[in-house]
């Protein structure tokens, strides 16, 4: 009776095993993954971390965590929506994203790029305008491993005029994708995807 006991305790905890690895391995399913002569390019889908509908005006922010040739990064990007002009919002070099966690730290990255100010998109079909801003955060020294420890309240962006802040749930069904997300443990699921 113990024998039999423990062999389906071992059954089960192989079981759980391998159900745990295959789930590691589907998060970190890449979307486009290139080695060439040179070097190595690989991103991960955008993921929903805020979205916003309100009148006419509709937000949605999404993050894609990328490595090219050993460096990871953090692409960016903020999709508008609106009946009205959508107002230009830049991108430079002073550029920075700050991610507050639950622990009370804040982890700081800075934009890897000249200045950047979207794309102004009419989409007659819905009568509105659509803005996508875009851009790349580069990890400082040390942050990665606090991303990784807490889920994230909070994010401030900080553009060429101003300091935006988007509170980051800890799960919503989206309306866009009708999908649920968690994005305050975004860095805790996925930074293992394109860390060396």
């Amino acid at each position: 009776q113990q024998n039999i006991n423990m062999k389906i305790l071992l059954l089960i905890a192989l079981l759980f095993s391998s159900t745990s690895n295959f789930a590691q391995d589907k998060n970190c399913e890449l979307l486009t993954k290139v080695n060439d002569s040179l070097g190595t390019y690989n991103v991960m889908p955008d993921y929903l971390m805020y979205e916003k509908k309100f009148g006419s005006k509709e937000d949605y922010l999404f993050l894609s965590l990328a490595n090219t040739n050993g460096t990871p990064f953090l692409k960016f990007q903020l999709v508008q929506k609106n009946n009205q002009f959508i107002k230009t919002f830049c991108l430079d070099h002073n550029s920075k994203l700050h991610f507050q966690l639950s622990n009370g730290k804040i982890v700081t990255m800075i934009h890897t790029e000249d200045e950047t100010c979207g794309t102004l998109v009419n989409l007659p079909e819905e009568g509105k305008y659509s803005r996508i801003s875009t851009g790349n955060f580069l990890f400082l020294k040390g942050t990665m491993e606090d991303l990784k420890t807490a889920p994230i309240s909070l994010l401030r962006l900080k553009n060429t005029t101003e300091n935006i802040d988007y509170i980051i749930k800890s799960s919503f069904t989206s309306e866009l994708t009708k999908e649920q997300v968690t994005p305050e443990n975004y860095f805790i699921d996925y930074l293992k995807c394109v860390e060396n």
